[in-house]
Formats: C-alpha cells, sequence, structure tokens
C-alpha cells in the first residue's frame, strides 16, 4: 500500500472545496433565474474575470494532457469532460491529485 503525500490530500481538500462551491453558487444562480452569459459579461471587472479564468483554464487543460502524457497517466480527458459539468476549480487540482497518486505508484 503506497502512503499519500501531504499534497495529495491538499489537493483534494481544493478539489472538494471547488466542487462544493460550484455547487452551492450553481444551485443559487438557477434558483434564482440568473443570466450567466449577462454576469460574465455585464462589465469590464466582469469581462477581465471571465478572460483571466478562461485563459487560466485553457493552460490548465493543455498542461493536464501534456502532463499526463510525459508521465504516463490514462483517461485524463474523463477529468476534461467533467470540468464542463462541474467546475475547473473542482477537476484542476483533482488533477493534481491523481498526478501526486500517480507519480507515488510509479516511482523507483
Amino acid at each position: 500500500m503506497v502512503k499519500n503525500s501531504v499534497l495529495f490530500w491538499i489537493y483534494l481538500g481544493l478539489a472538494a472545496a471547488g466542487l462544493i462551491t460550484a455547487w452551492i453558487f450553481n444551485f443559487q444562480a438557477v434558483m434564482n433565474g440568473e443570466d450567466y452569459g449577462k454576469a460574465w459579461t455585464a462589465t469590464a471587472v466582469d469581462l477581465v474575470a471571465t478572460y483571466d479564468l478562461g485563459i487560466v483554464a485553457f493552460a490548465g487543460v493543455i498542461f493536464m494532457f501534456a502532463e499526463s502524457a510525459r508521465i504516463g497517466m490514462k483517461r485524463t480527458w474523463i477529468l476534461v469532460v467533467l470540468s464542463g459539468i462541474t467546475a475547473i476549480a473542482f477537476v484542476f487540482p483533482l488533477f493534481l491529485a491523481l498526478r501526486e497518486r500517480h507519480l507515488k505508484l510509479n516511482q523507483p
């Protein structure tokens, strides 16, 4: 049995926080009938946040695929698909946790 690293647990905790906050705030937005398109683009500040998050998410996905290929992780595409129905704030830390676990299991 492999003991998981501290980083594994930190990343897993961040993934849980990302998923829980996405559930809570998306539920509130849906219940309030909020317009996602308008909310993401209503002001210059909203656009800054939108593009900032979008660019980081895009870079994160590229990193996920490149790093997965480099270390031999399989099925990373599932995480990318999950990001579309959950949140990148959940999926990216989850990827990092799984990466830590993979590296620990496959170390010489």
